[in-house]
């Protein structure tokens, strides 16, 4: 009896994760370690409407893919990356709206012993509220610390425990005891399948600026090339024409060839006064300013932004 129903669970499991497969066409990979059963309930709830979740385990889930791998095939991608606790999240929302739920569900958690640790964990210079008889467990932890009004305080920042490494027992007591519940558990996005791709999370932070400042810098780097090799493309052209362009003006300039884009250019190199911008007409409320002129003027300095732009005339 045990086993038909074992049976009848299994064959309704492969029914659903199908039906799933088929339907959704998103699909999150979501590493549920640490993740509570009524931590589950809550993400299930907050995905009402967004997405819905599976979990299941590993063989199970491998086994059906493999088994609708003929109206799929590209879901055989989705398989190298089922190990360890993980578990769907099917949605046809938008993947960063979807992604953002899931990361909002987290819980804190205190530091176990063993555990390993997902952040940089520092203890902040505080009053500890501890009695003096514990001065020894900090002195085992190289913290400094000092007696204030018969309490431990602790002096400086401490970097308790580094991400990545395990928590030791002493280091974990010591947060217990400063009620300090330095970590915080949900589902992690590991993977995103979609259109029979399977990419990083990371990929959805990317902008529509970060894709623009990209293809620029590689319409440049194609540039450069092009330039370097003598070799001419879309990218390189318009500075071969510019750079060809400023050879002919220069070869004009040291000769008597004359043609339009540089016979402004001619002229204000012969005679720059030419230029000069007109003086400030005189004001016409008092006729005393009126009557005054200036005995001499000074030449104002040339600079570069009063030659003609004659390159576009």
């Amino acid at each position: 009896m045990v086993r038909e129903e074992k049976a009848t669970w299994k064959s309704k499991y492969f029914t659903k994760i199908i039906q799933l497969l088929d339907e959704y066409p998103k699909v999150f990979i979501v590493s549920a370690d640490n993740v509570g059963s009524k931590q589950m309930q809550q993400i299930r709830i907050s995905l009402r409407g967004k997405g819905e979740l599976l979990m299941g385990k590993n063989t199970m889930m491998r086994k059906a893919i493999r088994g609708h791998l003929e109206n799929n095939p590209d879901l055989e991608k989705l398989l190298p990356h089922i190990k360890e606790n993980v578990g769907f999240v099917f949605t046809k929302e938008d993947l960063k709206v979807v992604r953002d739920v899931i990361r909002e569900n987290r819980v804190n958690a205190p530091a176990k012993a063993g555990a390993i640790a997902p952040i940089d964990v520092k203890v902040s210079p505080i009053n500890t509220g501890l009695g003096p008889e514990k001065t020894s467990f900090f002195q085992a932890l190289a913290i400094p610390t000092k007696i204030t009004r018969g309490k431990i305080e602790i002096l400086r920042e401490v970097h308790l425990i580094h991400k990545d490494e395990k928590v030791g027992a002493s280091e974990a007591t010591l947060l217990k005891m400063l009620n300090i519940s330095p970590f915080s558990y949900g589902l992690q996005v590991q993977q995103v399948y979609e259109a029979g791709c399977v990419y990083s999370p990371d990929v959805l932070d990317i902008t529509e600026d970060d894709i623009l400042s990209k293809f620029i810098q590689g319409i440049a780097n194609v540039a450069c090339v092009s330039l370097a090799i003598c070799h001419p493309t879309a990218a390189s052209v318009p500075h071969s024409v510019a750079n060809g362009f400023k050879n002919v003006i220069a070869v004009a300039l040291e000769t008597d060839i004359m043609f339009p884009a540089v016979e402004q250019l001619k002229a204000y190199l012969k005679d720059p006064s030419a230029f000069a911008p007109a003086p400030p007409a005189a004001s016409a409320g008092g006729s005393d300013a009126a009557d005054e002129t200036p005995e001499e003027t000074e030449e104002e300095e040339e600079s570069d932004d009063e030659i003609p732009n004659i390159f576009w005339d």
